[in-house]
């Protein structure tokens, strides 16, 4: 029979721990190899791979950030799980940002390391599998997101990596960018699955409520408080807390807020009574919570408790293909709710769609589609079917195009001419191809009086694609 390989290496320098934290993990068939130093950890590493590492911070012969940094810095599927003394949740923060999976805060019980380790376990597993089918994993759906850019494949892996742990989430983003869905998704890859996900919108609940809405209340509270009633807090209770748009939260509340994060414990209004819950927060807002901080109308130490990993939502124009990808599949649905049948979207229809700025995101981009499904009896979707106001945008991209062709006529000899400069007449003249591109790129958008969208027309590319070159060729 062959010998089964320790998966997980755990790094304490005190004996009595390692013991401890080794039977933990036993007791659910899990193998184990231990060091007590960043040297003999650096040895075992150095030796074979494991799919997850419990580390140790503070450690005889240094700190364990170097083996972090290690890990995080190569290309390792390793899943770091770092331990920090009771107090010292500053370096949790800092080890999730280098790419650490989870911290666990000394001292914690058995079930808190075995679940952590489990589900570290399973993200480790899951990366070795994807590494095997590169384009496989180029999906273009995640839960409820649809998507195949390279910006929302980065959303969909931070989710992935922050999903399994209980660190506070912190989306941002324009409305529409689908922070919720984020949150559903972020839910659904944890633990926390079979548990509630409870979403309270704090912009959709009048202030004087918004207490008892998170907290609950007992009959007698207040006028109109006729029976006891459940907060979301306690809906929530082994699941997760989704606050929508916190940012409108008053600041009073915000201090009630802060102890329910940093305790665990919730109070009914009008109760004396403390209850103890187990929730996992994610907040999320669409304005800047930095800025708000400075502002004071968001408080600093708030702020620091739920900022722990922090997901930036991209706007619906800086997504390119999605665009057509997200509006082909409301199309079909609404299509299949309406009974009507679109053949999808003519090509000039596509190009208003891929160019328009979507300032109201995927939420503006689904009512315009329902709204030629409702008003239109089928077929091919054209230009003349699009709704205000990007009937009116249509004939500004057609008037650009006309403008832009009249100043620039493409002529056979000026063509011959110019790219006859850029062939190579021997070996040491050929060109990098992305040098060529750039030239080509730069000139359209010359030619275009700088902008953008009516050269990424002419290239037959999105105008995202342009914007990430130009960031590109800038930041170097």
């Amino acid at each position: 029979m062959s010998e089964i390989l320790p998966e997980v290496l755990i790094v304490e320098d005190s004996a009595s721990l390692r013991r401890i934290y080794t039977e933990y993990l036993k007791s659910e068939s899990i193998p184990v190899d231990v060091a007590s130093t960043i040297k003999d950890a650096k040895s075992l590493l150095g030796e074979r791979s494991y799919s997850v590492v419990v580390l140790d911070i503070k450690l005889p012969d240094g700190d364990g950030f170097e083996i972090l940094q290690q890990l995080t810095d190569g290309i390792s599927n390793t899943s770091v799980v770092v331990m920090t003394a009771h107090g010292s949740i500053g370096k949790a923060v800092d080890a999730m940002r280098l790419g650490a999976y989870d911290f666990l805060e000394k001292p914690f019980d058995s079930r808190r390391l075995r679940s952590t380790v489990k589900s570290a376990l399973a993200l480790a597993r899951n990366r070795a599998g994807a590494d095997h089918s590169f384009e496989s994993s180029k999906s273009k759906q995640f839960h409820s997101f649809v998507g195949a850019s390279e910006i929302m494949h980065d959303i969909y892996e931070l989710i992935k990596r922050a999903a399994p742990s209980k660190a506070s989430v912190f989306i941002t983003g324009e409305s529409g960018t689908g922070k919720e869905l984020c949150a559903e998704a972020l839910h659904r890859q944890s633990a926390r699955s079979d548990g509630p996900f409870i979403a309270l919108n704090c912009a959709a609940i009048p202030k004087d409520l918004m207490e008892s809405e998170i907290f609950g209340h007992i009959k007698g509270a207040f006028t109109g408080a006729t029976a006891n009633r459940e907060g979301a807090a306690s809906m929530a209770n082994g699941g997760t807390l989704f606050l929508d748009e916190i940012g409108e939260m008053s600041f009073d509340l915000q201090t009630k807020l802060l102890r329910f994060v940093q305790t665990g414990i919730v109070q009914k209004v009008g109760s004396n009574t403390d209850e103890a819950v187990d929730v996992r927060f994610i907040c999320a807002t669409n304005r800047e919570p930095l800025e708000e901080v400075k502002a004071g109308r968001f408080r600093e130490d708030l702020y620091y408790r739920l900022h722990v990993i922090p997901i930036a939502m991209p706007a619906l124009r800086e997504r390119g293909d999605d665009i057509m990808l997200i509006a082909e599949q409301f199309l079909r649905r609404f299509s299949r709710e309406e009974t009507k049948a679109y053949e999808g979207f003519s090509a000039p229809a596509e190009s208003v769609l891929r160019q328009y700025s979507w300032p109201g995101n995927v939420r503006e981009l689904q009512n315009v589609v329902r709204n030629i499904v409702v008003l239109h009896q089928g077929g091919i979707i054209d230009v003349k079917h699009l709704p205000p106001p990007l009937d009116s945008f249509s004939a500004i991209v057609k008037a650009s195009m006309h403008k832009t062709l009249a100043k620039a006529p493409r002529k056979r000899k000026s063509s011959k001419t110019h790219s006859s400069s850029l062939l190579a007449t021997c070996l040491s003249d050929i060109r990098p191809l992305a040098e060529i591109e750039r030239i080509f790129i730069e000139n359209a958008i010359e030619l275009c009086e700088g902008n953008i969208p009516k050269a990424a027309a002419m290239l037959e590319l999105s105008p995202s694609t342009l914007y990430r070159k130009k960031q590109s060729w800038e930041a170097v």
